[in-house]
């Protein structure tokens, strides 16, 4: 077996590898940038010891195979103490996907990445399936590629933060209004998730339930699904169609691997939550 089994509590650097999720979509700071998961995680590395160095080198978007072809590479050669790697959502939302194929690739980066020493740490996918349309079709192949995910971090020693497993995720707040991607809400919790996995004490308040939600009325449910079809759905399909990309000339938001600013524990645990 390849790769750390026991987990360090801290980290002098990370390097985060992904798509959208990683990205931190749609998680927004105040200058229009997105914070995400791995942000806050890196904040809390950070806050931890002053000489933390984070990187983050995911594009909304991108393929598996554009993932490790773009990003695994440049993690590498950084040379970090810890690299998240997520990829293959993308992939899973489209015609054709190859989850054998997807299986081989994930085993061989993530032995790639164990052999550079670091930590790996994985992901499941959190269930957003309640909220799509085609949900048997998507939630079959997530949780066929969640099992393939789990079974590669035991493989090689990898960390797991499970989010599947995580039932507070099915929960429209957790979600933002693109229903696709993580709210402020959901960033928060995956976070809280993630540190949990690494060994790292965590606030309650990351990963508390969300109180009970005001029932929605059947009309105004309808309404906002009209709404979201033709805002998001739609651009989605045609996208597809003319194969572009949300990621087309998007580049990584934090490429080198540069000290972290740590932040106050209102940013880590604040941000209000509205029902929806």
């Amino acid at each position: 077996m390849r790769g750390r089994t026991t987990v360090p509590r801290q980290f002098n650097s990370f390097v985060a590898v992904g798509d959208s999720f990683t990205e931190g979509m749609v998680d927004p700071r105040g200058d229009g940038t997105f914070r995400g998961w791995a942000d806050r995680v890196a904040e809390v590395l950070a806050a931890q010891n002053p000489d933390f160095r984070y990187a983050n080198l995911a594009v909304r978007g991108r393929l598996f195979k554009d993932i490790v072809n773009q990003q695994v590479p440049a993690a590498i050669s950084m040379r970090p103490e810890l690299i998240s790697f997520v990829a293959g959502g993308n992939d899973a939302l489209r015609p054709g996907f190859d989850l054998p194929k997807i299986s081989r690739r994930l085993d061989w980066v993530v032995g790639r990445l164990s052999d550079t020493g670091a930590t790996v740490l994985l992901l499941t996918a959190a269930d957003v399936t309640f909220l799509l349309p085609a949900r048997r079709v998507i939630e079959e192949r997530a949780e066929a590629y969640n099992d393939v995910i789990r079974q590669t971090a035991a493989r090689h020693g990898a960390v797991l933060a499970d989010l599947w497993r995580d039932r507070g995720f099915v929960d429209r707040r957790m979600w933002g209004s693109d229903r696709l991607h993580l709210s402020p809400a959901g960033h928060r919790r995956a976070a809280g998730r993630v540190l949990a996995a690494l060994g790292i004490p965590v606030d309650d308040a990351l990963v508390a339930d969300l109180p009970p939600a005001t029932a929605r009325p059947w009309l105004r449910a309808r309404s906002e699904d009209l709404r979201w079809a033709g805002r998001y759905f739609a651009p989605w399909v045609r996208r597809r169609l003319t194969g572009r990309s949300s990621g087309d000339g998007i580049t990584a938001k934090r490429p080198t691997l540069d000290r972290m600013t740590a932040a106050s524990t209102e940013d880590l645990d604040g941000g209000a939550t509205t029902q929806r």
